[in-house]
């Protein structure tokens, strides 16, 4: 089996993609004396690991949610799961250049959307595991095909700020918000009640109250909407 080695590059976002996504630009190497690649099913893992960087007071405020008190992240910055996607490489012999494509979501019920969200600047540390299927020839012109191992590995550091440009291209001023639909039942009666003309408005509208009962940050809890039985 050829002995593949991977390498990240870069990245950058899909331009022509509906949808957020990002491309990783992987360099993959097999050697001048290995066989042709005929093409590659490469399967990717990508991790990220938040315990390789330094977080600033107002990033530690806004990750609380995720990673609860800045003295516990000893125990709980723990590697977390971005997505698994995967590419068809095309032939190629000595070394070549795949595009791994990366979609993104900026659903906040997402561990991942959440951790994006709360870095001001800086990278975003990532661990990309590799396996697939590689089909080559051998020197007597005879098609072999052999699964990839899962300790194909490589290491890269994102930048914050590619992402939130991303998302700023797809989503301007916007942020998603997943409800439970009783939840979204009451706020829309809400809405209605009040003869409120936007879903930002009735928002604010409800902060407002909640701030002025003394309730602010906790309007499940307020006479004015409940959130549950």
């Amino acid at each position: 089996m050829p002995e593949l080695t991977f390498q990240i590059q870069g990245v950058e976002p899909a331009l022509a993609s509906v949808t957020p996504q990002l491309n990783l630009k992987i360099r993959i190497k097999s050697g001048d004396s290995q066989p042709r690649i005929q093409n590659i099913f490469l399967q990717c893992q990508i991790q990220i690991e938040p315990a390789r960087r330094h977080y600033e007071p107002a990033e530690q405020e806004d990750l609380r949610d995720l990673f609860g008190e800045p003295e516990r992240w000893g125990k709980t910055l723990r590697p977390m799961l971005w997505t698994n996607t995967s590419c068809i490489v095309p032939s190629f012999t000595g070394e070549t250049v795949a595009e791994v494509p990366v979609p993104c979501t900026f659903d906040f019920t997402v561990a991942t959307t959440k951790y994006f969200h709360g870095l001001k600047n800086g990278e975003i540390p990532i661990c990309a595991l590799f396996s697939g299927t590689v089909f080559y020839a051998t020197q007597e012109a005879e098609w072999q095909v052999e699964r990839i191992p899962w300790n194909c590995e490589a290491n890269y550091r994102v930048p914050v700020r590619t992402w939130k440009e991303m998302m700023d291209r797809h989503y301007p001023n916007t942020a998603w918000l997943c409800l439970r639909r009783d939840v979204f039942d009451q706020l829309h009666q809400f809405k209605m009640s009040r003869g409120i003309p936007t879903w930002e408005q009735a928002f604010e509208s409800m902060l407002s109250i909640a701030e002025e009962s003394g309730h602010f940050g906790s309007v499940g809890r307020s006479p004015v909407l409940k959130t549950g039985t």
